[in-house]
This record gives structure tokens, C-alpha cells and sequence, in this order.
């Protein structure tokens, strides 16, 4: 459990909280690119940290990231004129260009200073593995860019379904990183089987009937990696099936894989109580992957048919059980909700905007919930105190090179090296061998 100043250290985003400051800190996954693909296309409003924003691509195809009250009167610029490489205001005919500079002011005198005066917000943007990233903390503290890791080369493949949730980043975080509850909420499209992980049309299959895994973690310095253990179905007495899932503070967790293709969740606070969820399929060359039209479907999470344009949900919502069919859960369907994702909203959601962690009875397979909120808070703290931000202390490993991992291995295999790089191996190495000369420092002391 946690009390109730650390449930909000953890949750609150928004208003200057400190955890807020600490996620504008990192590049933020801003928005999907292609929800501004067209130079001149509608403007797109974007909600961050509880910031109201708006983006554009312009004229030239260069992104912009404003924010969304224009300057002089504070009308919403989602409504202006993207034209001529800049973004006009409706009411009085302003116009920004991307980096917040005002590039015509039909309103005011020739010769007015007023334009130099009137610069408007503007983030910094970058464009990789289909989003739009923007730099949201003070400009002398920017660290460099850096792909994610699920483009790490050009060539990959990747697959996004995206939706809006009206609930706390940190429950949905959660989520992803619990290994335990696929085993129950999954169970009807994560399905046991002999032979390799894979994914089918409709569902996944996976080596193993074990609902109770054992969980490890290992703490890194960009957040941690896990293992939830459970007995295969084939050779138990001297194999394992192991899940590794990887965390990267404070926005991603990279998921176990199957045969056909990686998958990674991007949770970005739109404010304290609403977040944006992204569910990504990534292949590499060697893997047969998924489609976008496909991925989305699978999920349940079809552009103008589970969600509209703007990624919000039409019909799957609180106030139809997310059209739960209990024939269906009569039929042998464990939840009755189509779509993994569904599945897991109905969960997240239901806890409350803000999930009550004071109120808990956690057990052994919480334990890396329990980890995630201990790092979380701590990288919280450690920002407050000693301005340090969680994944850019050295040494550090570009994101580009961490994995997520999933695989039956003999019993005697350490699982800390498992879909782990050579250089993570020894980087981690490092750090276990730090901790353990603490330890000792302290007991002797």
C-alpha cells in the first residue's frame, strides 16, 4: 500500500507537479504521426500534463507543437488557418509559425513591435516509430534525441492502435507491467499450447497453464526488467518458460514477444486523470509482423469503429460494460470483452480516475508493481532533491538496444541475460556489483 501524499507523488502530472516536471524532462510521445501527415492539414489538439496544445505540420512539412490559446485574446488556434507555413488565428489573424515566432499581424500597424514581443509557446519536435515527440522542460536541460526502441533500425515494421482513457497513467503502467493477470483476464486470447509462442488471427498462443508465476526483478538505471517464471507444458522438471518484461521510465514497457512480432505500450499523461494509450506491433525483417489495419482490429481498436478520429472510444465505454456479452462468457470466453486492450480498460477504469493504493492488499505477485512504484518514487524524489533524471545518469544504454524477452530455457540459464545485449549484460553487472558493495559497506559500518 501507499499512503496518500505518495499516491499523489506518484499519479499527479499536471499544475507543476513534481512528477510532470519530471516526465517534460524526457522527449514525450506527443501525438501519432500520422495524425498530422499532410503539410497544411487540420490542426490537432494535443493535451499533455495538463497543458492544452496544438499541432501542425506546415507548408514545408515542418511540425509544430503551440500551444493551443493564442496570445492575444487566447481563442483556440485548433480552429485557425494552416496555410503558407504558418497557423493563423481566426479571431484577429495572427500567425505563427513553428517555432512560435509571429510571421504576420494583420490587426496591428505596419511597423508595430508588438510581433517581437508576442512569441508564442512552442515545443521542440522530432519525428520517430510514428510518433511525434516533443521536448516539454526548460531548453538548457534538452537532452539529445534518441529512436525508441522499437525502431531501431529503418527497416522495421511497426503497428500502433491508440486510444484516450479517462484514468491515471500510473494504474495503466501497471497494467502493463503485471505478467499475473494475463493468465486470468487474457486467458481466452492468450491461450496455452504446446510448441512456441505465436500469434495467431484472433489470439496468441503461449507454452505454459502456470497462473502463478514466480516474479524477479532486476532494477536498472532506466527503469527495470522482470521476469515472471512459470512451468511449461513440455519438460517442467528442467525447463522454465520465462517473460521478461522490460520497463523504461517513465513512458514505455516493452512487452514479451511472440514468433511474429515484438509489442511495446506508450502511456503519456494527458493530466492527472486522463491518459493516452498506445499498443504498438513492431517487426524486424526476419519476423512476418502485422499491419497496421490488421493490429488495430485484433485489438479492437479500429479507427472509426471502437475509436473515432481523434482516438477517442464510440461505443466500448463504462456505460455499456464496454459490451461485455455474457452469452459469450456462458460459451467459455472468460471476460465476454473483445480485444486485449478492452479487456484491460474495463480493469483500469473501474479502479477510479486515480486508483486508491491506500486501500490495497497486495501479494506475492505484485511484486513488481511494488518495484515500479519504489522506483518511480524514488526517481521522483531524486529529481526534487538532486535535479536527476531517471535514464540520462551515465553510464546509459541508447534505447534502441533494450528488448523485452519470452522463451522456454533450461532451468540452470540466468535469466538477467536473456534478451539482454552485451553491453546491458555488463552495464547491469556493474550496478548488481555497486549494490552488493553498499551492502557490505553498510553492514560493516
Amino acid at each position: 500500500m501507499l499512503t496518500a501524499a505518495e499516491n499523489d507523488l506518484l499519479c499527479r502530472v499536471d499544475k507543476g507537479a513534481p512528477m510532470g516536471q519530471l516526465m517534460r524532462r524526457h522527449w514525450v510521445p506527443a501525438l501519432l504521426s500520422e495524425q498530422v501527415a499532410t503539410p497544411d492539414g487540420a490542426p490537432v489538439r494535443v493535451e499533455l500534463f495538463g497543458e492544452k496544445l496544438v499541432a501542425f505540420r506546415d507548408s514545408d512539412g515542418k511540425l509544430g507543437l503551440l500551444g493551443e490559446a493564442c496570445p492575444h485574446r487566447k481563442a483556440s488556434l485548433a480552429f485557425g488557418r494552416n496555410e503558407q507555413c504558418g497557423l493563423r488565428c481566426l479571431y484577429h489573424g495572427w500567425k505563427f509559425d513553428t517555432l512560435g515566432n509571429v510571421i504576420d499581424m494583420p490587426s496591428e500597424p505596419k511597423g508595430s513591435i508588438l510581433p517581437e514581443k508576442a512569441k508564442h509557446l512552442a515545443y521542440p519536435t522530432r519525428v520517430a516509430g510514428g510518433f511525434v515527440w516533443a521536448y516539454m522542460g526548460p531548453p538548457e536541460t534538452m537532452p539529445e534525441f534518441e529512436t525508441p526502441p522499437w525502431a531501431p533500425t529503418p527497416d522495421v515494421r511497426i503497428a500502433i492502435a491508440k486510444i484516450e482513457l479517462p484514468c491515471n497513467w500510473a494504474q495503466i503502467m501497471e497494467g502493463q507491467i503485471d505478467s499475473a493477470h494475463s493468465s486470468s483476464l487474457h486467458s481466452s486470447d492468450m491461450r496455452p499450447a504446446k510448441g512456441d509462442a505465436i500469434a495467431k488471427g484472433d489470439h496468441w498462443v503461449r507454452p505454459s497453464t502456470d497462473k502463478n508465476p514466480r516474479l524477479q526483478v532486476q532494477l536498472t538505471n532506466y527503469g527495470m526488467r522482470y521476469a515472471a517464471i512459470r512451468r511449461p507444458i513440455t519438460n517442467a522438471s528442467t525447463h522454465d518458460y520465462v517473460r521478461i518484461t522490460t520497463y523504461v521510465a517513465p513512458f514505455i514497457a516493452l512487452i514479451p514477444p511472440n514468433s511474429s512480432y515484438n509489442v511495446a505500450s506508450v502511456i503519456v499523461p494527458r493530466n492527472d486523470t486522463s491518459s493516452y494509450f498506445h499498443f504498438i506491433a513492431w517487426s524486424e525483417p526476419h519476423q512476418t509482423g502485422i499491419d497496421v489495419e490488421a493490429w488495430r482490429k485484433f485489438c479492437v481498436l479500429s479507427v472509426g469503429e471502437d475509436v473515432d478520429e481523434t482516438f477517442r472510444p464510440i461505443r466500448r465505454i463504462a456505460s455499456n460494460n464496454y459490451l461485455q456479452d455474457r452469452d459469450l462468457m456462458k460459451a467459455g470466453n472468460f471476460t465476454g470483452i473483445k480485444g486485449i486492450p478492452n479487456q484491460d480498460r474495463a480493469m483500469w477504469e473501474s479502479m477510479g480516475s486515480i486508483a486508491d493504493r491506500t486501500q490495497e492488499r497486495l501479494g506475492a505477485s505484485d511484486m513488481a508493481i511494488v518495484q515500479f512504484r519504489r522506483l518511480m518514487l524514488e526517481a521522483v524524489r531524486s529529481f526534487q532533491e538532486q535535479n536527476r533524471v531517471i535514464g540520462q545518469m551515465e553510464p546509459r544504454l541508447p534505447q534502441a538496444s533494450l528488448r523485452s524477452y519470452q522463451g522456454v530455457v533450461e532451468k540452470s540459464v540466468p535469466w538477467r541475460t536473456l534478451g539482454a545485449s552485451d553491453d546491458e549484460i555488463k552495464l547491469l553487472a556493474g550496478m548488481e556489483e555497486d549494490e552488493t558493495e553498499k551492502e557490505m559497506a553498510g553492514a560493516t559500518a
